[in-house]
């Protein structure tokens, strides 16, 4: 196989990857944008109600699902089992330590800025690379197969 020839194979192999896996990539890029600035939960003390989408969303971003588990019971508290058996050893809860007022956590801002900017710009070039895979195409029902391709089956593997 020529330079020519194995360099034209590459090129395909990228198009036709980079098309399968864009809506992935996408999805990635916009969930974990919104995800860095704590959009998909509800802070306590706030009145703060995340939209339904968000929650889910991030629920799949994160977790690779739609569906979670129902929540076990509690174990019963150490105090009633206290109670139970008045003989038994009793389980000290460490006292919380205090933070120095002099030491101060560092500002999350920037960075928080920062990995958005990275989400927008790789949710950016993804797109460009669709335009382009679109645009320099020869057979470009070929390239729309591929992107429907990439869009429905995770759709029907969330739902398996």
């Amino acid at each position: 196989m020529t330079s020519a020839a194995l360099l034209k194979s590459v090129r395909q192999v990228h198009r036709y990857l980079g098309l399968f896996f864009s809506p992935a990539v996408l999805f990635f890029a916009i969930t974990g944008g919104l995800q860095m600035f704590g959009l998909h939960e509800s802070a306590r003390g706030s009145s703060y109600v995340p939209p339904y989408i968000l929650v889910h969303l991030a629920r799949l971003h994160k977790k690779g699902t739609l569906y979670l588990p129902p929540r076990k019971d509690a174990p019963p508290n150490s105090a009633r089992s206290d109670e139970a058996n008045p003989n038994g050893p009793k389980l000290e809860t460490p006292k919380p330590t205090q933070a120095s007022p002099a030491t101060l956590p560092p500002n999350a801002l920037p960075m928080k800025i920062f990995f958005a900017a990275t989400a927008l710009a790789l949710a950016v070039s993804t797109c460009t690379g669709l335009i382009m895979g679109w645009k320099y195409a020869r057979r470009k029902s070929i390239v729309l197969l591929v992107l429907a391709a990439g869009v429905l089956i995770p759709v029907i593997l969330v739902f398996i």
